[in-house]
């Protein structure tokens, strides 16, 4: 019986294409599938990938907190993660070659949405490589064998002998391996250029234009070769593009998966009604991201927000629970202390309020802006407050900005080295650490939104409820002081995975049309 199953699962073509539980992705998925399928395969990937992108900035991508997330998240997400396969379904219904399949199409669907330019490439072979490593010195030993035997990866093994020979200089040359290391486990020599980021290191010894790299060593190697084809098929992709872009089924949907939000949708809220305008003040120096709080300031300082800044804002407070009538009263309280008077605001701006609520033209709920729109689109210009402050503003205005917030200076300079990395994110997220006194904020940060439920619900205001207090530094780095604490808002649903509409850039291109001044 044993015997025949083993020969079921060889004669098996998934078997020959998923028989291992890593791969170089060198061929393309072949099969018909359904576009709803499509779109969930794509955006869990890029949920993933963008989970690889945060922890390889927070973490030391070979420490034990690395992995231990990344490998929750490949199991929350369905990934692949265990070395042997069969037929049988564990727990989420699906089988290991399942999971298998649906990290192989993933990878070839984010191929055409991230082939179209040269920052994407760049962006998408970095988390693919920095997967690649986790998965591959994951792996036990006989499994790193068979997946270079799989892939033709044929490097020159040293023999018994010249092992022997070369004993003591490979001692000294590699790290971790002693005499009877060097018996037990096999080397590899290979040209010196295929190894430079052992040879930078001083990782491997070198020999007449050769480097002699140890078993666990050859990750390095491995990384380099799928690099350079991950770079290449990515070019090979861009070329043919233009053919896949014609599906209109697709265009729209590669399209926005370049810049896509994949967390909860935030425009399907439980705690409508749940804040009162008077705790907009309180709320906005604790519990709104830098974006928010730089608008609220800027609107209560000028009483006045030009379309960018109340389309982004006006969206936020709509997700944090504000009412069309709080809204209403909200804007053109503001508005009238300012060169407008009420019978105006009415005429001109209390059409643009209602319909962001639904309530006028399409009717359509919209959703508040994720950090990647934030970032991405509608970049603010001079008289602008809109946008995310990490990203658009000098890096000597934000310093300053920080510091009047009463950050400490490693804090600053924490946050100031993200930015300039790019981590625009990463650097929201830090600064929502330093600014509640916390050492870790257990979440990663794609949502303004999000921000403040978090916000709250470590501060035992609510705002979307569950999860429990974070623990907190003895001495928190920016205290607040003399502040009411927010009402209690009952919980919001489970984070869902928000679908990627293919409405979202019309969607931005109405509201714009909408709120233009005049």
């Amino acid at each position: 019986m044993q015997f025949s199953r083993k020969k079921k699962l060889l004669s098996n073509p998934q078997n020959e294409l998923y028989g291992h539980c890593l791969q170089f992705y060198s061929q393309p998925p072949t099969e018909n599938m359904s576009l709803s399928e499509f779109e969930t395969f794509a955006v869990e990937r890029l949920k993933l990938l963008k989970t690889v992108e945060n922890l390889g900035v927070s973490y030391v991508k070979t420490s034990d907190p690395y992995h231990k997330k990344l490998y929750a998240e490949l199991t929350n997400l369905n990934f692949p993660h265990k070395t042997e396969a069969d037929d049988r379904k564990d727990q989420t219904g699906l089988t290991e070659f399942e999971k298998r399949r649906k990290d192989h199409i993933s990878h070839f669907i984010l191929r055409l949405a991230y082939c179209q330019t040269e920052d994407l490439r760049r962006w998408f072979i970095q988390q693919e490589m920095d997967l690649f490593r986790y998965r591959f010195s994951d792996l036990p030993a006989r499994y790193k064998t068979e997946f270079l035997h799989r892939n033709n990866l044929q490097y020159d093994t040293l023999s018994v002998e010249e092992k022997r020979k070369l004993a003591v200089k490979l001692i000294n040359s590699s790290y971790g391996v002693s005499g009877a290391t060097v018996e037990e486990q096999d080397f590899y020599k290979v040209p010196f250029q295929d190894a430079l980021d052992l040879v930078r290191t001083r990782k491997v010894f070198l020999q007449g234009g050769y480097a002699y790299i140890p078993h666990q060593d050859i990750i390095s190697i491995v990384l380099n070769d799928f690099r350079t084809r991950l770079s290449k098929a990515l070019a090979l992709t861009a070329r043919s593009l233009p053919a896949v872009q014609s599906d209109e089924r697709l265009q729209p949907l590669l399209s926005h998966l370049s810049h896509a939000y994949v967390g909860q949708d935030y425009s399907i809220q439980k705690n409508i009604g749940k804040i009162s305008l008077e705790q907009i003040d309180p709320l906005s120096a604790k519990s709104f991201p830098l974006c928010m709080r730089q608008l609220h300031k800027s609107l209560r300082d000028n009483h006045h927000l030009r379309h960018g800044g109340r389309m982004q804002y006006g969206l936020f407070l709509k997700g944090v629970g504000l009412t069309l009538d709080q809204a209403l009263q909200f804007w053109r309280s503001e508005f009238v202390k300012g060169k407008v008077d009420a019978d105006k605001f009415d005429k001109q701006y209390a059409y643009n309020v209602r319909h962001m609520f639904g309530k006028e033209g399409k009717r359509t709920d919209y959703t508040p802006y994720s950090c990647m729109k934030v970032i991405l689109s509608n970049a603010p210009s001079q008289g602008d407050y809109h946008g995310c402050p990490f990203r658009h503003s000098d890096p000597e205005l934000l310093k300053q900005k920080l510091q009047s917030y009463k950050l400490s200076p490693s804090g600053i300079s924490q946050i100031l080295d993200l930015v300039k990395g790019m981590h625009y994110q990463l650097a929201c997220q830090k600064y929502f650490e330093f600014t509640h006194g916390i050492e870790d904020s257990g979440f990663s940060l794609n949502h303004p939104n999000q921000y403040f439920i978090e916000s709250q619900k470590l501060l035992g205001g609510g705002g979307g409820g569950g999860g429990g207090s974070k623990e907190v530094k003895s001495e928190p780095e920016m205290p607040q002081k003399g502040q009411n604490m927010a009402a209690k808002t009952p919980s919001t649903p489970h984070p869902q995975t928000q679908a990627l509409s293919k409405q979202d850039a019309a969607e931005m291109e109405d509201l714009d049309s909408l709120f233009k001044d005049e």
